[in-house]
């Protein structure tokens, strides 16, 4: 099952998957883009839910029950605030960055804990988070994304732990994609990876068991990070970036 499977990373996987004889469902928000996913791979079970949503996730786990459960928990759903200056008080920093948590975060860890016995049942499972490049380095303008990346990234590498400790069978795998051409990321002009490059990569890491899956300029930055972290830093945020931050640049992001 796959979050956030209507378009970009999550639709690529749900296509990839099936190309390779799994079962997909997909979840998302939208109706609309649920049919035309489904339209476009007549496979594929598609549900609306919202990952931010307890009532909806408990839904969707009765529906997953119902449908004989899943061996693999896609969580991919994500959404992004543009940033606008934090040192300009506004209750839109604080209404936004409660949004990406809801989903970003605290979303995975109700989806994981519903779906965790039923994952630990089965002979062969997983687990997969997408985290982001920027759990390593922040961007200036996704402040609280990357807030929220970073601290998915922590949950990911515990919850790992946790199980090993179980001695659980639960394979977790952490993708960490850089930008990558998505809507999401429609108006920016930086360098993008392909979600089509991300989900080979991504493939590839879970028949090799490799459960950090860093992604294109993720492993440079990440090598980078270690040494020279401020040099990492403006890899990440050019001079540009700086000035989308003065309090007359309109920062907003129709998602």
């Amino acid at each position: 099952m796959i979050t956030g499977g209507t378009a970009g990373i999550g639709l690529e996987a749900a296509k990839q998957f099936l190309a390779h004889d799994a079962k997909v469902i997909i979840t998302g928000r939208n109706q609309s883009k649920l049919d035309q996913a489904k339209k476009l791979y007549p496979a594929l079970i598609a549900i609306k839910s919202d990952v931010a949503n307890a009532s909806d996730a408990q839904l969707l786990f009765d529906q997953t029950k119902e449908l004989g459960g899943i061996d693999i928990l896609y969580n991919n759903a994500g959404v992004l605030s543009a940033s606008t200056n934090m040192g300009v008080a506004t209750d839109r920093h604080s209404n936004e960055a409660e949004h990406e948590m809801n989903v970003n975060y605290f979303g995975v860890i109700r989806l994981n804990n519903l779906f965790m016995e039923m994952l630990k049942s089965r002979k062969e499972s997983a687990i997969i988070n997408t985290t982001s490049i920027l759990s390593y380095v922040p961007s200036a303008l996704e402040a609280t994304y990357s807030a929220s990346k970073v601290a998915l990234r922590f949950y990911t590498e515990t919850l790992r732990k946790h199980l090993e400790v179980l001695n659980s069978h639960v394979k977790v795998f952490e993708l960490l994609p850089p930008l990558v051409a998505t809507d999401m990321t429609a108006g920016r002009n930086d360098k993008k990876i392909t979600p089509e490059k991300v989900v080979k990569t991504l493939i590839a890491s879970l028949r090799k068991n490799q459960f950090t899956v860093r992604v294109g300029d993720t492993k440079l930055v990440y090598l980078v990070n270690r040494l020279f972290p401020k040099t990492a830093f403006n890899l990440i945020n050019s001079k540009k970036s700086a000035g989308q931050l003065l309090p007359h640049h309109d920062n907003t992001i129709n998602r």
